[in-house]
């Protein structure tokens, strides 16, 4: 486990060779069938599950992961997501019949959801397994070839996920590739046919760029500044408790993470009373002994937090609670930050990280407003009881996703679309949403008996001119 990341030099020839195997392979790949596709995936599930508690010993080591977060964020994504598949592929690769308009009679109309091809899933270290392995699922659900490119930075888990790739496939379905950005830049020099990253927006604006070179489309998975908004008729309690759970697991390193909360001025102490009961009953008085608080992943990600944390304090923002950080164990305490200047690093930047700014509001266009002057975030989040609030608050701001009285558990209904929109992503991530970004709905038109339409062709003269008249007016 302890092996350095592979350089460009030991992982050209192998993506060279790899990347040929999958493109004279691919049409092959794309004609199994969906029982075939599905006995690919219960495998994969089988050699995923045995090596279950080396994954959760990998995951301590990159950064002091629960074994509980890691079943419940990690691997129970995946085997719900090919439960999902287990129901529905069959019914999804069926010829979907398309409607035949009247000037259309005698012929016959379906779309085809053929697969993409050749796919390069790259993924980020917050959650290397789920977020490397579930759109792997639908790529291969959807009859991919796939590469897979997982961060460097998560290495122990990329070598796990590295040997549980090569015992449930062979490398012209599926191949994982480790490697630094040197690597990856090599792996995005290639035609693949579409490109699904999860990462930065920065990053993913990248990635972008390169995909521009081959016209491959992409599905970027980003983030941005998720915001929170506790109305001053919300159960405090309730709402306190569920930001909480979301912010703090993973120490916040997650992407749909509440990055900061609007309080209503009139209820702001009660919320922070609850807020810290909350962490608490979490996390104890001392978070650096309790098992269930992870790590941030790697040194620079420490100093990143911790030089956003005394920015802040120097421009006079108040640690209302914690501030704690100790360098040598990459810990930083849950921590709670009011009276946050607008140009702090905390206000600007994702935070990534258990620093949550608190800001107050005294009507509910103020922090619609706030949020309207930034980039669309990937998530919002609305504690209320008050419907009108709530219907204003989503008719008067644009996010990726929403949820209403809870926080980032929208990521397990896997019959809603998750993606950002614009700088927090594009396309959309889950079961059918998923299969959608990993194929080409294809139409096929049929001409099954003669066309009125060859009535139509040239030369033009006035009868067929009273036949545009009638289309342009009735058909």
């Amino acid at each position: 486990m302890n092996s350095p990341v592979p350089s460009l030099q030991v992982q050209k020839p192998r993506i060279d060779r790899i990347f040929q195997m999958q493109f004279d392979f691919q049409y092959e790949l794309a004609r199994r069938t969906a029982r075939e596709r599905l006995a690919r995936l219960d495998r994969f599930e089988q050699v995923l599950l045995r090596y279950r508690e080396e994954i959760k010993e990998a995951m301590r080591l990159d950064f002091g992961k629960h074994p509980f977060e890691v079943d419940m964020t990690e691997l129970f994504v995946i085997t719900h997501e090919i439960r999902q598949y287990r129901r529905s592929l069959r019914r999804w690769l069926k010829p979907q019949p398309a409607g035949t308009p009247l000037h259309l009679l005698g012929s016959r109309s379906h779309i085809l959801y053929e697969p993409k091809g050749l796919v390069l899933i790259m993924s980020p270290w917050n959650f290397p397994i789920n977020l490397t392995f579930a759109p792997m699922v639908s790529a291969i659900a959807a009859g991919n070839c796939v590469i897979l490119k997982p961060s460097e930075v998560s290495r122990h888990s990329s070598a796990v996920m590295e040997k549980i790739v090569a015992e449930a496939f062979e490398e012209r379905e599926v191949a994982l590739i480790q490697g630094d950005v040197q690597v990856a830049q090599a792996l995005l020099e290639k035609p693949f046919n579409h490109i699904f990253f999860t990462g930065s927006t920065e990053v993913g604006k990248k990635i972008m760029a390169a995909a521009s070179q081959h016209l491959a489309s992409v599905t970027l998975e980003l983030g941005g500044k998720s915001p929170t908004i506790v109305d001053a008729g919300a159960n405090l309690r309730q709402a306190a408790r569920r930001i909480a759970m979301a912010k703090f697991a993973n120490v916040g390193q997650m992407c749909i993470s509440p990055d900061h909360v609007f309080v209503h001025r009139r209820v702001k102490d009660a919320f922070l009373s609850e807020l810290v009961g909350q962490i608490e009953s979490c996390y104890g008085k001392q978070a650096e002994l309790e098992p269930s608080y992870a790590r941030i992943v790697s040194p620079a990600h420490f100093r990143r937090l911790d030089e956003l944390l005394q920015e802040a304090r120097k421009l006079g923002a108040k640690i209302t609670y914690g501030g704690r950080t100790e360098a040598g164990q990459k810990f930083i305490e849950p921590t709670l930050v009011t009276e946050v200047p607008p140009q702090a690093g905390l206000m600007k930047e994702e935070i990534f990280g258990p620093i949550l700014p608190i800001l107050t509001f005294d009507r509910i266009d103020e922090p619609i407003a706030f949020i309207r002057q930034g980039a669309k975030p990937l998530a919002l989040y609305i504690y209320s009881r008050n419907r009108r609030h709530i219907r204003t608050i989503l008719a008067e701001t644009r996010a990726g996703t929403t949820a209403v009285n809870n926080s980032a558990v929208h990521f397990y209904n896997t019959q809603l679309p998750f993606g950002g929109s614009n700088a927090s992503g594009i396309g959309n991530a889950h079961g059918l949403f998923s299969f959608f970004e990993f194929t080409n709905p294809r139409a096929v038109y049929d001409q099954k008996w003669p066309s009125g339409l060859d009535l139509l062709r040239a030369p033009y003269g006035k009868w067929r001119q009273k036949m545009a008249d009638i289309a342009l007016r009735w058909l």
